[in-house]
């Protein structure tokens, strides 16, 4: 069977937000696929694909995985960064989605062979007030669910991260806020914040949620980076009675020596880095035990390739993997976070927002959802194949991700 590269398509489309799929075919008709969204920066992936990828990878043998991510990483000289990265990663995917289709195996086979039966996965409950937020943890059990993040509106603000309900002209009908965040339109959407009225609130809030549904339920919390280190570290020692499962991105964590002081003041559990990119990013805060969860993204830290050494790195420091995967992650990023996930020996959760629909007709998928618990399912290579007639009725729309400023019209993180 030939394995040489005979051709590299790079496919937009925006059924319920905006994905970028590159699609790698063999000369022996093998297909495979791979994810390069970016989001709210999609365009910019689809250029570093098209102009400088794909006339690199045409003629290359498609089994050399190892040596093609060396040779696209290193021959750049300008390395890293999330653009950069996601196209790497959308070669590496597809390259292994080929990998497995040519040796008639899922990947996860090819990556060791599963570690447990099945991935727990969190979901995403939210709500402006606790009622509507207790409403919504229930449907999320109700949908088998064993682990759920929890996020609040905050008084006096008027629209904030994360909160389903909030109005969102998303140009895609009826998307729930905090599944498709990236507002279409010319313009990013302005919000609001107020970090000491979030601190002041969010304990009662995880207070009231203990004493609706018990002690026994895994509970999350994403802080989006919006403290200062010293904010962080206190909400999570004030957020220690109540048991979390873990707080993540309480900070920047592009500035390493702030989860330092953050540890030093509470034992509740840190998960950083959605936005890294490298194993760069995380060595640090791994060997020193600052974090006890990974929270990279296969489609943003370079494919499956380079986040299994990281994880692996990882393993020796008992920090557990904890992958992204919000709906701007398409589905075949999924598919390979779920190979890779259920492979590895220190697996933690995994991030699952379902996506919608119309996603769903565009790529067809064969993983598996039950009791609380994900699998990718045993079809060969990643289980994920690009409906190309659905994907092309729905063009790219401009979309951006909202923007926050204070009271006093600073822009603060979002």
């Amino acid at each position: 069977m030939s394995m040489i590269i005979d051709k590299a398509d790079v496919i937009v489309t925006s059924p319920d937000r905006n994905f970028v799929t590159l699609k790698i075919t063999t000369a022996d008709g093998l297909t495979g696929l791979g994810d390069a969204t970016l989001n709210g920066r999609e365009l910019a992936v689809v250029a570093y694909l098209q102009e400088h990828v794909v006339p690199l990878l045409i003629g290359s043998d498609a089994s050399k995985i190892e040596d093609t991510w060396q040779f696209l990483y290193r021959s750049a000289y300008w390395r890293r960064g999330p653009v950069t990265m996601a196209a790497i990663a959308a070669v590496d995917m597809a390259l292994w989605d080929i990998k497995g289709k040519a040796a008639g195996m899922p990947v996860y086979q090819l990556l060791g062979g599963a570690s447990r039966t099945g991935l727990l996965a969190y979901g995403h409950a939210s709500g402006k007030e606790l009622p509507e937020l207790f409403d919504s943890v229930r449907q999320h059990l109700e949908e088998g669910y064993r682990a759920i993040r929890i996020q609040t509106g905050v008084p006096g603000l008027k629209a904030i991260y994360g909160i389903a309900s909030q109005s969102a002209d998303t140009g895609g009908g009826e998307a729930r806020y905090d599944h498709e965040p990236a507002r279409r339109g010319a313009k990013p959407v302005q919000e609001d914040w107020d970090t000491r009225a979030y601190l002041r609130h969010l304990p009662g809030v995880f207070e009231a949620v203990r004493n609706e549904f018990g002690p026994d339920i895994p509970l999350l919390h994403d802080g989006h980076h919006r403290m200062t280190p010293l904010q962080a570290a206190k909400l999570g020692k004030s957020l220690e009675p109540y048991d979390l499962f873990w707080l993540e991105d309480c900070t920047p964590a592009e500035n390493q020596e702030a989860l330092r002081l953050v540890r030093q003041h509470t034992t509740t559990p840190l998960a950083i880095g959605e936005i890294f990119n490298t194993i760069w990013d995380f060595k640090d805060l791994i060997r020193d035990q600052q974090i006890d969860y990974v929270r990279g993204a296969v489609t943003h830290m370079g494919g499956i390739s380079p986040l299994k050494k990281t994880l692996e790195y990882a393993a020796m420091y008992q920090v557990k993997s904890g992958m992204h995967g919000p709906t701007d992650i398409s589905p075949v990023g999924m598919a390979a976070a779920m190979h890779l996930g259920l492979s590895i020996h220190n697996f933690g959760i995994q991030e699952y927002m379902q996506h919608g629909t119309k996603t769903d007709q565009v790529f067809e998928q064969s993983f598996t959802w039950q009791d609380g618990l994900l699998h990718p399912g045993d079809t060969p290579g990643l289980g994920v194949e690009l409906n190309l007639d659905e994907a092309g009725t729905y063009p790219y729309a401009q979309a951006y991700l909202p923007y926050n400023r204070l009271a006093d019209g600073t822009v603060h993180d979002w």
